[in-house]
């Protein structure tokens, strides 16, 4: 009887081929009916996902209809902030399965642990079979591939500074403020890292485990979005987000350090062998953890396409990084 009410976020941009199992996973909550409500926010979708999410609304009018004619991610979170109307707010993924109990376990840990938000881990699933695919979702998954704990889990109920589909209280966006919209990306880790340094606790519940359909399907888009992380894990200081955490700067450090290497051996030839050096180990890296990888899936066929997705994540993410950083000097208009 004192349930309380969740409101739960869900922005979506063309994910007609998502979108469908997301709010079939949502609908399908244990948690009281009556205690939840779903507001889905379009972001200037081009194909039919938006006739997808309106039929769903159709059938359960605890589905909210809202449009985002801005398009960017943090406005159509902010556009369902200010809808809200629960005590409790989810901000989800329409291409990301909610398993029965995320709402109930969210609430009952938040109860528990007296906390200001909770969330889980990913269980990443690649989006087609292709190898391409299924490499991708394996660096991800990796510990060399991902420095975050909510993509690996493991463990007890912990403090973390993210999480992955947090469900916050809804007294957080008043004590922190809303998402910035002037980040298209990082939005979520800018805010969480808002919350943190405020003296908000985020729980980290390795239990609740949701299962990812990364977009990426080939390496070549793997790295596109790897380039446009990396730039956005340095860009949001333009925009007075506080520094993110030195994980998220290790491939800036990383990249950075080779080409300096490289480009002063011109001057100073023995800088050369730092290059080298760096690179041998990072080969060798690679090497042992795409052979991990190998010996679990049972797949050779999978080893050359590892050995391209790991450069493909922190080179991409490091040069990325490096764009950023010279974006910062460009004088805003």
């Amino acid at each position: 009887m004192n349930q309380p009410l969740v409101s739960i976020i869900v922005p979506y941009h063309n994910e007609a081929e998502f979108a469908a199992r997301a709010l079939e996973s949502l609908v399908k909550q244990d948690y009281s009916k009556e205690k939840i409500e779903i507001l889905a926010v379009n972001s200037n979708s081009s194909d039919n996902s938006p006739e997808i999410v309106k039929s769903y609304a159709q059938k359960d009018n605890r589905i909210k209809l809202f449009d985002n004619p801005l398009g960017s991610t943090p406005i159509s979170l902010n556009i369902g902030i200010k809808n809200a109307k629960g005590d409790l707010i989810t901000k989800s993924d329409a291409h990301t399965i909610y398993p029965p109990d995320y709402i109930s376990k969210c609430v009952r840990y938040l109860e528990e642990y007296k906390t200001d938000a909770v969330g889980g881990v990913t269980k990443n699933v690649p989006a087609d079979s292709s190898l391409a695919a299924r490499a991708i979702i394996s660096v991800l998954g990796s510990p060399f591939g991902s420095g975050g704990a909510f993509r690996r889990g493991g463990g007890k109920p912990r403090l973390a500074d993210t999480a992955y589909g947090i469900c916050y209280r809804r007294e957080v966006f008043h004590k922190v403020g809303l998402f910035n919209e002037k980040l298209i990306r990082s939005q979520d880790f800018d805010f969480n890292l808002r919350l943190t340094q405020s003296g908000g606790k985020i729980l980290l519940a390795p239990d609740i485990t949701l299962t990812y359909y990364p977009k990426q399907k080939t390496l070549i888009s793997f790295w596109r979005r790897n380039f446009l992380d990396g730039i956005w894990a340095v860009l949001p200081l333009k925009f007075g987000s506080p520094i993110f955490k030195p994980r998220h700067l290790a491939p800036l450090a990383f990249v950075s350090t080779i080409l300096a290497a490289a480009i002063g051996s011109v001057f100073v030839p023995p800088l050369i062998w730092i290059a080298v050096g760096i690179l041998t180990l990072y080969l060798s890296a690679t090497l042992y953890f795409s052979l991990k990888i190998i010996a679990r899936e049972k797949s050779l066929l999978l080893f050359p396409y590892l050995m391209l997705a790991f450069p493909a994540r922190h080179f991409a993410y490091g040069l990325g990084s490096i764009v950023g950083a010279f974006r910062l000097l460009i004088p805003s208009e």
